[in-house]
């Protein structure tokens, strides 16, 4: 989702090695020489950048949460005055995410629970807020949706397009640029179905 092009900041290398060797193996079957390894520095030396690994999962899960709040609310105010470039474009950004920060989801779905209190609390609260922006988005695309009905469809299209860790192999999907198309064409249909039914 980020439109950075400039190269990332050590910080930001160690945060990603970090998330693919917890993604793969979990997050205590990693240790800090092996992310230091990953990125060219010692494993004492990870600890300029961050207190510990539990730092570093908790800006990984809280890191990611912020981002797809502030990108959903950027959308919503380059798109608030046409509801269905708006709702296209939650989708587009949401697509970017699942696909481009696929061991962030699998971190999400196996790691959440290790963080401290105040910041899994935070990773919700931030959560809600995201999707309440696509509540609103769906219901003035389809107003037929009741409020419930409407979340209920926003938190299956975000499983259906959080799926993407588990799709199989890279090389037996479509490429990047069709997957997306596909994804977008699906949460489409997914919101349309639900409002049928409304």
């Amino acid at each position: 989702m980020s439109t950075r092009t400039d190269a990332p900041t050590r910080r930001e290398q160690i945060l990603r090695e970090a998330a693919r060797l917890f993604a793969e193996r979990g997050f205590h079957g990693v240790g800090v020489d092996e992310i230091g390894a990953a990125v060219g520095i010692s494993g004492p030396g990870l600890y300029r950048h961050f207190p510990g690994k539990d730092a570093m999962l908790a800006e990984l899960l809280v890191g990611i949460s912020e981002r797809l709040l502030s990108g959903g609310r950027l959308r919503v105010e380059e798109s608030a005055a046409d509801p269905e470039v708006l709702l296209a474009a939650l989708i587009d950004g949401h697509i970017d995410f699942a696909l481009d920060d696929r061991p962030l989801i699998t971190l999400h779905d196996r790691e959440l629970d290790r963080l401290r209190d105040s910041d899994r609390k935070l990773v919700r609260q931030l959560q809600r807020q995201y999707v309440e922006l696509w509540v609103e988005a769906v219901r003035k695309v389809y107003p037929t949706l009741v409020e419930a009905e409407a979340r209920a469809a926003v938190h299956a299209v975000f499983g259906l397009l959080n799926s993407t860790p588990h799709l199989g192999r890279p090389g037996a999907l479509p490429d990047r640029s069709a997957m997306a198309v596909l994804l977008h064409r699906l949460a489409c249909g997914a919101f349309a179905a639900a409002a049928d039914g409304a």
